[in-house]
């Protein structure tokens, strides 16, 4: 957890006491429920909260914004950063029954009132949000047109999908056609793992 504090100095010691719940009850349902490679659990905080957080690092979103996370698995990133961001309201979507039902689990026994789950597919939903997060869930190019509509006809500032990724993004972006703007995570955080990843920023139309 010192990883988070170092990087995120401003946090409560309430949102550094939910983190280190979070870890604790990750790592039990993980015992359960396969959310990530078991090889890396003794890397959670590193390599899955502190990415997720690199979103906090690009956008700061604004107290009552509303921000949907797709393809959310075992609650990443929407999970850390509603911790990051108590006042902002977090609707996390996976198509996968077992996950979501772990990500309410998790969201109940941390008592995150501002996170909502569903077992839907993004295409499906009819909601609209300020913004939307995802962790590389399939190539821009893909992923783009399941969420392109679900933004406010007047989202906040800065509204758009923030999507983690790594590697050389270049053809990805050129392929999907879309106007991005890629931060490099290594600009935040000086860990190896942080060395080829990147937070692409596509802005709501």
């Amino acid at each position: 957890m010192n990883l988070i504090q170092q990087y995120f100095p401003q946090f409560s010691p309430q949102q550094l006491r939910l983190f280190r719940e979070l870890e604790s009850e990750f790592l039990a349902v993980n015992e359960q429920i396969n959310l990530v490679s078991r090889a890396d659990t003794d890397n959670l905080v590193e390599r899955h909260f502190l990415h997720a957080l690199g979103i906090a690092k690009v956008v700061q979103f604004p107290q009552g914004s509303t921000v949907l996370d797709v393809g959310t698995g075992g609650g990443l990133p929407g999970l850390p950063l509603a911790i990051a961001f108590p006042d902002v309201q977090f609707h996390l979507v996976d198509s996968i029954g077992k996950k979501i039902r772990a990500v309410q689990f998790m969201a109940g026994a941390l008592g995150l009132h501002n996170v909502t789950a569903e077992q839907v597919r993004a295409e499906q939903l009819r909601s609209k949000y300020d913004y939307v997060v995802s962790r590389a869930v399939a190539r821009l190019a893909m992923f783009h047109p399941w969420i392109a509509h679900r933004f406010k006809a007047k989202p906040a500032a800065g509204s758009g999908l923030y999507y983690l990724k790594g590697g050389d993004l270049t053809e990805e972006i050129a392929e999907s056609g879309l106007k991005a703007t890629v931060s490099d995570l290594s600009s935040f955080f000086k860990e190896e793992f942080y060395e080829t990843k990147k937070v692409v920023f596509v802005p709501a139309k």
